[in-house]
């Protein structure tokens, strides 16, 4: 961080100095702690507590400490060297749990609440506890995402680090990671959950990494945490007197409404500064810190601001506030009187190396600019696809000493697994390998689960009693090793006929007690006549494939020519249509007469014209777009689109089923739709008064991504659409979606070029990328940002242009919402609150990548249909479960100036 301008002298050091410093000395009256979830749901452990000793009271906060020993396995107690202990050193800071041995070793905190957010610190100090006076460096983990890397600078400095997460289950992981540079320890891990609403940027795909923390304007050094901030953040006095002047009241600064998405607490909130010279701004600033695992992060900036001084109505505060020269609010904020405000970004600013925040009066203010309180965060990307939970509940089951996901990350993998990885959906166990690991008791019942498991090895163990019989219905394992233990009683018949069949390998051998009885454990031998019969069948069969063979020949050959006759008077046009005649039938304008009943019915409108219903003579019924002499496509947009759909197939485009080109009359006829455009079933009306279900556009969202995927990558050249939008994707009765309308469809040149220029802007208002606005230039991501806002109308079930009340693009629209962190205000309130909330979070995310300013910010189709995908388990986990995540609170502050 830097201090205000003009000399804009770097703090960041300083700040962070003075907050551990602080920490280390006021420890004994500021931290808390809970072994166990208490009425406020807090977790604090001090790591490194023996076991048998006593949790303990802070006198300060009146909270519990209690030991780690309920919450990991491995690791090793040891105590700070005895030159690093003070008086004034509270009691976590005395002793650490340290771990030699493993690359990965993980802290489990359960009883959790799935769907709400908690803070998480994790706390270190070295003090040399080793005798080896080499500090270390390592990973810290939160479930299979990378958190952060604890870079110990010395013996005597401690470190904190935070983070707020939405959590998805019921329980978290926490995992230490050796990086091979030195051992991992750490003195202490805290919980604390946050109510809803609270800090609306941490979702189910990213958290915030706590980079600052500041109260502004107390000189008396006092740190602010619980029991004064409910949620026990650190707030760290932050205080300049040469070049800040404190104001401050003793009166209580409240919440807006409640309706607070941060609810930053009273002591923090009665004082502020504002620069000693009043036409100076407060500023301050942070560098980027990208690491390999993050090499371009974004950040979040939250100001708090009140109002502590009741001022005269002659009088204004009044300040502009501005993010590397980006300014947030043309119109300037004004702090309320002893009310909480907020002014912070919701989307995380990238690219840059340095950040700077300014605040500055307006022309206007006669008084200059206040800040009580600031908060900056890191994002980090926490949508990392675990391993399925039976997987994990089935492997954690049997007697091991394993830490974290089975399966994730990688490079983790437990000892003995083997794991398949999908891109989009939970990774699974495909074999497991446990011989020798002093397994005893019964075979676990939980193998069961594992439904991917294609090998188990539970040989040289001591396992007793029978071979539960659940094993043989695991359809995919190929290998079961029982060797040497002392199973008894026989094989159950379901594994015998896999081993019979060949499908499957039983090894059992060195179980004195199993198959004691005879002939138990035999396999059945298949009948001899059985090959008789086989051997007289095969002859009679051939003979019989061999006539049908023939016969089928004879009326290819006649059809061949019936065909033939039939359509050679037709193809004497012109050759621009060769190419079509292979796989799409030409009809004349009669016979489009003939199928539309003189164009009875209108289905459709487009730029290209009415879309009239029809059946083919064999009863197929189709949907014919005849083009309008009023319409501005043209010939070459109408053969555009006969000619590429007669070369490209694809389960999520419409079909092309024949064209008419007849002197002046221009025709496509599709397969039919029957339930019509998507637009119809988000708006609702007179046809279409049910409302779709989440699972049905999560459905539909995932068919039109893959249908424009296929486009992207599918095609060579690559193709973009360039008039996605809702009323060009079409559902049939099943509810599948297809994209339809291909006459704007631009082609690259080839699949190497980066754009492709044109000479006009075409497309829908509202739908068209910025860029390529600007530069008549396109990329496929023109198309990613067209279907991000087809994702938003999908879960918004709102117009892509509303009246709000004046004209109103659906994005700014839905940013107005999620400023405050009100995602079911945005949301389709026809769903009824039937969904998913972590997978309408991120759908929603998924959309406002696909809408980022610049190209580069915003995914390709591949990587939208892995989200998309994503979105889909998390709501049939729901369902299945049959148990709903908590949601964001609606309501929001009407006064809060956030982008």
């Amino acid at each position: 961080m830097e201090g205000p301008s003009p000399r804009a002298k770097t703090v960041a050091n300083k700040w962070l100095f003075l907050l551990l410093l602080g920490l280390a000395a006021a420890a004994g009256r500021f931290l808390q702690a809970h072994g166990q979830l208490d009425n406020l749901g807090f977790i604090s452990i001090d790591c490194g507590l023996p076991e048998s000793a006593a949790g303990y009271v802070d006198n300060a906060t009146k909270l519990r400490f209690t030991s780690d020993a309920g919450f990991i396995d491995s690791g090793i107690n040891y105590n700070m060297s005895a030159e690093y202990i003070t008086p004034s050193m509270g009691r976590s800071w005395h002793n650490v749990r340290s771990f030699a041995a493993g690359a990965r070793n993980c802290y489990t905190l359960q009883s959790l609440v799935a769907g709400l957010r908690y803070l998480i610190r994790a706390t270190f100090m070295y003090g040399n506890y080793d005798g080896l006076n080499r500090p270390p460096v390592f990973d810290l983990h939160v479930s299979v995402n990378y958190w952060t890397t604890v870079n110990i600078s010395d013996a005597n400095t401690p470190e904190i680090y935070e983070i707020i997460t939405a959590v998805l289950a019921d329980s978290l992981q926490v995992c230490l990671v050796n990086t091979g540079s030195g051992t991992p320890f750490i003195s202490g891990l805290n919980l604390r959950p946050f109510k809803n609403g609270l800090y609306p940027m941490a979702n189910a795909t990213q958290g915030l990494v706590l980079v600052a923390r500041a109260n502004f304007g107390p000189t008396d050094g006092v740190i602010v945490r619980f029991p004064d901030d409910p949620h026990d953040r650190i707030w760290m006095p932050m205080s300049r007197p040469t070049e800040w002047l404190e104001i401050s009241t003793t009166k209580k600064v409240q919440n807006m409404e409640d309706a607070d998405s941060f609810e930053a607490p009273s002591a923090v909130m009665q004082t502020a500064i504002t620069p000693v010279k009043a036409t100076s701004p407060i500023e301050f600033s942070w560098d980027a810190q990208p690491n390999v695992n993050d090499p371009s992060p974004g950040y979040i900036c939250i100001l708090h601001l009140s109002e502590l001084q009741l001022l005269p109505s002659n009088a204004l505060r009044q300040f502009y506030i501005t993010l590397n020269a980006e300014l947030w609010d043309p119109r300037g904020f004004t702090p309320q009187y002893l009310y909480k405000n907020a002014a912070y970004n919701t989307d995380p600013q990238h690219a840059f190396r340095h950040y700077n925040v300014s605040l500055n009066a307006t022309a206007n203010s006669t008084l200059p600019p206040i800040l009580n309180a600031l908060e900056v965060f890191s994002v980090l990307p926490t949508s990392g696809i675990t391993t399925a939970a039976s997987d994990v509940s089935a492997i954690t089951a049997v007697s091991k000493n394993w830490m974290g996901d089975p399966c994730l990350p990688k490079n983790f993998v437990w000892k003995g697994l083997d794991c398949i990885y999908a891109v989009s959906r939970p990774a699974s166990v495909t074999g497991l390998n446990l011989s020798s690991s002093g397994l005893s008791g019964n075979v676990s019942p939980s193998f069961a689960s594992l439904k991917g498991l294609q090998y188990l090895d539970l040989s040289l163990n001591n396992l007793t009693g029978t071979i539960p019989d659940t094993i043989s219905q695991l359809s995919s394992l190929t290998l079961l090793d029982l060797t040497g233990n002392n199973l008894s009683g026989t094989i159950p018949s379901g594994l015998l006929k896999r081993t019979q069949d060949g499908s499957l390998t039983l090894r059992y051998g060195n179980n004195p007690n199993l198959c004691s009885n005879g002939n138990s454990c035999q396999i059945l031998h298949k009948k001899k006549h059985s090959m008789v019969a086989v051997y007289a069948i095969v002859p009679i069969v051939a003979v019989v494939v061999i006539v049908l063979l023939l016969v089928l020949l004879i009326c290819m050959r006649i059809n061949k020519g019936i065909i033939s006759k039939n359509l050679t008077p037709r193809n004497r046009t012109t050759s621009v249509h060769t190419s079509l005649q292979v796989n799409n039938r030409r009809f004349t304008y009669n016979e489009l007469v003939a199928v539309t009943s003189d164009f009875q019915r209108v289905i459709g409108q487009g730029g290209f014209g009415e879309v009239y219903n029809g059946f083919l003579e064999d009863g197929t019924q189709v949907a014919v777009k005849l083009r309008s002499e009023y319409s501005d496509q043209g010939v070459q947009e109408f053969l555009a689109e006969a000619q590429t759909l007669a070369k490209i197939h694809h389960k999520n485009l419409v079909s092309l089923i024949g064209y008419c080109k007849d002197m002046d009359y221009m025709a496509l006829v599709y397969e039919y739709m029957s339930e019509g455009a998507l637009h119809e079933h988000l708006r609702g009306g007179e046809n279409n008064t049910r409302c779709l279900t989440w699972k049905e556009r999560l459905r539909i969202a995932l068919d039109s991504a893959q249908g424009l995927e296929y486009l992207h990558k599918g095609c060579n050249p690559p193709l973009i659409h360039r008039d996605v939008k809702t009323s060009n994707i079409l559902l049939n009765a099943k509810l599948e979606a297809k994209i339809a309308d291909f006459g704007l469809l631009k082609a690259f040149n080839s699949d190497r070029d980066t754009h492709v220029s044109t000479a006009r802007v075409v497309g829908t208002r509202g739908y068209i990328a910025p860029e390529y606005e600007a530069t008549l230039q396109l990329t496929n991501k023109s198309d990613v940002f067209s279907f991000g806002v087809v994702l938003l109308e999908i879960v918004t079930g709102q117009p892509h242009i509303l009246n709000d009340p004046e004209p109103t693009g659906i994005v700014l629209w839905v940013r107005r919402r999620l400023v405050s962190g009100n995602i079911e205000g945005m949301v389709d309130p026809r769903m009824c609150g039937d969904h998913d909330i972590n997978s309408v979070w991120k759908f929603t995310d998924t959309a406002l990548k696909c809408i980022s300013q610049t190209p580069e910010e915003r995914p390709t189709m591949k990587e939208v249909v892995v989200l998309l995908k994503e979105c889909r388990e998390l709501e049939a986990a729901r369902v299945n479960s049959a148990a709903g995540y908590y949601t964001a609170e609606s309501g929001g502050n009407p006064n809060s100036n956030a982008i």
